[in-house]
């Protein structure tokens, strides 16, 4: 540990710095337990919103939307399981704000404007690409997906008015957008979205509306189960979430000098076969449009990568010139 010229700082024994990591990791794990303690009782609207992109694919292929749950512990088991997933995201800036504070006492004051940099691009990027996972990508791959297991319904010609006459009586069930105004026991009706309702009585005062899904008559039965999926989407975020941590390492490549921007455009056609390598390792199924959705934004994080170098060199970042090179890009001026 060498002394920074622009301020003084006294040496730290050995004691020293276990004490300051013991306090760091302590105010470290501070934040993420109230914080999972608070996402557990609101599991269930987490868990909805998870659950939202499913519900839209089986709705757009007039399939039930619903998911499985064959344990009597699963429930609980996914909530817990997302209550911990969101602590360690939602606290993962405090995380890396001990880690840093740790870290800052032994760096020059250049060489902490490289981790200035880097700390909130990456925050940034994650959001990013948990945005477009969430509301792109997820939305598209399981609309796709659903798609190739369902069969086409089987359809018929209504009936004329003619054939009526000599047709049998059946009974005919109405559909209705809401339950009737004066319902009573036994009346029962089709919802908008292909769902036979009908009423029971609970008591001798109060009824409940009972509803069941009604199917296609089809060979393959889409039926997802709780556990599976959202594990499904937290694999799949994972593996965005570290893909979108491209550019990043684009840039520390040309900051170590292992790699020049003018060698990274020259790379191109071997950065299109990466990232449709990356694609296929973080993505969780193996069907070629999964993965082609995620290579295209990783190429093109690529391209970010090669720009934020041309904006942030080594030396614009130890001198703080950072900020001023990137208005000459916008402005249209070389930097």
């Amino acid at each position: 540990m060498q002394p920074n010229s622009t301020s003084t700082f006294s040496v730290m024994t050995l004691g020293d710095h276990l004490d300051e990591l013991r306090r760091r990791l302590l105010w470290a794990i501070a934040m993420p337990i109230p914080v999972a303690i608070a996402a557990f009782v609101w599991a269930e609207p987490i868990r909805n919103m998870m659950c939202d992109p499913a519900m839209d694919a089986l709705r757009a292929h007039d399939l039930p939307a619903q998911l499985q749950v064959l344990s009597p512990l699963e429930t609980l088991g996914t909530d817990l399981k997302l209550s911990v997933v969101t602590a360690v995201v939602f606290s993962a800036p405090w995380i890396v704000l001990q880690i840093w504070k740790f870290v800052e006492p032994g760096l020059f004051a250049h060489e902490r404007r490289f981790v200035r940099l880097l700390v909130p691009m990456s925050g940034l990027l994650t959001l990013a690409g948990l945005a477009l996972l969430y509301f792109l990508l997820l939305p598209m791959m399981l609309t796709v997906l659903v798609g190739f297991g369902s069969e086409p319904p089987l359809t018929m010609a209504a009936a004329t008015s003619d054939s009526a006459i000599t047709t049998p009586a059946v009974a005919t069930i109405p559909t209705l957008s809401q339950p009737p105004e004066n319902p009573r026991a036994g009346q029962m009706w089709v919802t908008p979205d292909h769902r036979l309702a009908i009423t029971v009585a609970i008591d001798d005062k109060n009824l409940e509306v009972l509803t069941v899904p009604m199917l296609h008559g089809a060979r393959l039965a889409q039926q997802f189960r709780l556990s599976e999926y959202l594990d499904f989407v937290l694999d799949f975020a994972l593996g965005t979430v570290v893909a979108f941590q491209t550019p990043l390492v684009v840039l520390l490549l040309g900051w170590l000098g292992i790699l020049s921007s003018d060698a990274l455009k020259n790379f191109r056609r071997y950065a299109i076969f990466l990232a449709a390598l990356i694609a296929a390792v973080v993505t969780p199924s193996t069907d070629p449009f999964s993965m082609t959705l995620l290579a295209v934004p990783v190429y093109l994080l690529y391209e970010l990568g090669i720009l934020m170098l041309k904006v942030a060199p080594p030396s614009a970042v130890s001198k703080g010139e950072v900020l001023s090179r990137l208005l000459r890009v916008v402005r249209g001026r070389d930097a």
